[in-house]
């Protein structure tokens, strides 16, 4: 019989914190160390204690994914063909949603021309919709519970398809910012449910790849979008861009009424929900006291306690400054510098930072499970939520300073042609991702029995950071110029690579800390 490795997840450190006697742990059989998303439903085995082992696994058919409230089905259980579906699924609806946070920025100047206003203004809205995009998981998070996973995310899948439809024909300035917002209200619910969906689905010593392969439709779509953008308003209108967004968003509703099935949730195991929590028949005004119980915000909000929490969403937000700094400012600055005047070849220039997005986010999926399996193997077989974020502090110390070190400053001498910024912009959107990939698993960790409300929490400190960014970015190089302003960002990544570290040395301590003080679940 082979022997049996302690699996150390964020339940049991709970449990451990909350008392002072030894409790057993979870076990499980390891197995050769795998290299691939294949081999997620073989590698590790978790022995569930809530699991009858001579139950009978749940199937799957096309009547029950159809209907809209399906049994709940187990994500380890899923075929991988099954499970690389629904990864491609919530991938594409996040590329989706941002790709229609940075499409308009190549048309800024044409869509301010037809609305009579300013580029600042169309700046201003395009904050807006990314702080309408932080806060939409405080919208979407009580929906899952109240009405379910699987029929809340196809009703946010239906408002970003109309909302698109909305932007595309709207007639004045008022309508297209009111549809743009309305449209952002979706955004992080489809990476909040993505998150929570892979982490039911996939092991973790895989789910960092599956997490990678996931953020590559997080990033890709906010690079894509201004060159898709530039291109459509070269040759045709800006709102053509909307009704590209229109076939993207039916072409993900279409496949997610079809794969994504309702999933049993660790959340639903560990938590009380809403059906539990009162009697089975209750009054019009308990229903409504219930269902404002649900939108409590304070949900997510009392989540920063923990420290360590807090500090891995700070370090999310510091990051974002970089990516939506150089995603907003990049048509005001190679026009002027380099003599532009096409939409068309500013717009190509996003594909530099998307490209190292790209690579960045797939290669640092690998590496964060490569050294989660590291940690495993040096201690014997016990995991800790905090090991994989270890594999990102090169990145954060290292790849993403140095390029954007290099792409501001040769920007501001004009050294180097355009060829030097570009590549600096790979690398520093390699640098990027390869630092969120870790950051984004450990949300999905550190509480599993929480992780919606962690995950939400990450993407409304994240965004506000970006709607700043978005905001400030124009202003900020104009009164200090390009290299001090990336010089900032630079000064972020660096602040935030040590609270990772700081992180990996005492989360665990951290935590049990706030345990002790408040209780294992504030």
């Amino acid at each position: 019989m082979p022997a049996m490795g302690k699996f150390l997840s964020g339940d049991d450190l709970e449990r451990a914190a909350a008392t002072t006697t030894s409790t057993p742990l979870p076990t499980e059989h390891p197995t050769a160390p795998s290299s691939s998303l294949s081999s997620s439903s073989s590698s590790t085995h978790t022995l569930d204690p809530n699991t009858d082992p001579h139950q009978p696994q749940q199937q799957w058919t096309v009547r029950s994914l159809l209907s809209l409230h399906s049994p709940p089905q187990k994500g380890y259980e899923l075929p991988f063909w099954h499970k690389a579906i629904v990864l491609f699924i919530v991938s594409w609806m996040t590329l989706a949603v941002t790709f229609s946070s940075t499409s308009l920025l190549p048309a800024t100047p044409e869509i301010a021309a037809e609305f009579a206003t300013t580029t600042e203004i169309i700046n201003v809205t395009n904050a807006g919709v990314l702080l309408a995009m932080g806060f939409s998981s405080l919208i979407w998070g009580p929906m899952n519970a109240l009405i379910g996973r699987r029929v809340a995310y196809l009703l946010a899948i239906s408002v970003l398809c109309g909302c698109s439809v909305g932007a595309a024909v709207a007639g004045d300035m008022r309508v297209f910012t009111a549809m743009r917002v309305l449209g952002g209200l979706t955004g992080t619910g489809f990476m909040v449910t993505g998150q929570t969906v892979l982490a039911d689905c996939w092991e973790p010593t895989v789910r960092g790849t599956a997490v990678g392969f996931f953020m590559a439709g997080t990033v890709a779509g906010p690079a894509i979008g201004p060159c898709i953008g530039g291109i459509i308003v070269t040759f045709a209108s800006w709102r053509n861009i909307y009704w590209v967004q229109v076939a993207m968003t039916g072409f993900g509703l279409v496949l997610a009424i079809l794969f994504v099935p309702e999933l049993s949730s660790v959340d639903a195991k560990k938590s009380i929900t809403l059906e539990e929590k009162a009697p089975a028949r209750r009054s019009p005004s308990d229903q409504f006291k219930h269902i404002l119980q649900a939108f409590n915000p304070m949900r997510v909000f009392k989540l920063w306690i923990y420290p360590n929490i807090f500090l891995a969403d700070l370090t999310c937000g510091l990051l974002s400054t970089f990516q939506y700094a150089i995603l907003t400012s990049a048509r005001s600055i190679f026009n002027p510098r380099f003599h532009l005047s096409s939409a068309l070849v500013s717009g190509l220039f996003y594909l530099a930072p998307g490209a190292g997005f790209l690579v960045g986010s797939i290669v640092g999926g690998r590496l964060s499970d490569r050294t989660v399996k590291r940690y495993i193997a040096k201690r014997n077989g016990t995991r800790l939520p905090q090991d994989r974020l270890n594999s990102g502090l090169i990145t954060l110390l290292g790849v993403l300073p140095a390029g954007a070190l290099v792409y501001g400053w040769t920007l501001q001498e004009g050294k180097g042609g355009m060829a030097v910024p570009i590549i600096a912009a790979f690398f520093g959107g390699c640098g990027l991702m390869g630092s969120f990939n870790g950051l984004n698993t450990y949300a999905a960790e550190a509480l599993p029995h929480r992780r919606s409300e962690v995950i939400s929490g990450k993407y409304i400190i994240q965004y506000l950071f970006s709607a700043g960014s978005s905001a400030a970015v124009d202003p900020l190089i104009g009164a200090i110029g390009v290299g001090w302003t990336f010089t900032i960002c630079v000064f972020f990544s660096i602040f935030g690579g040590v609270l990772v570290m700081l992180i990996t040395r005492w989360g665990l301590d951290m935590q049990r800390w706030v345990q002790r003080r408040v209780g294992a679940d504030p």
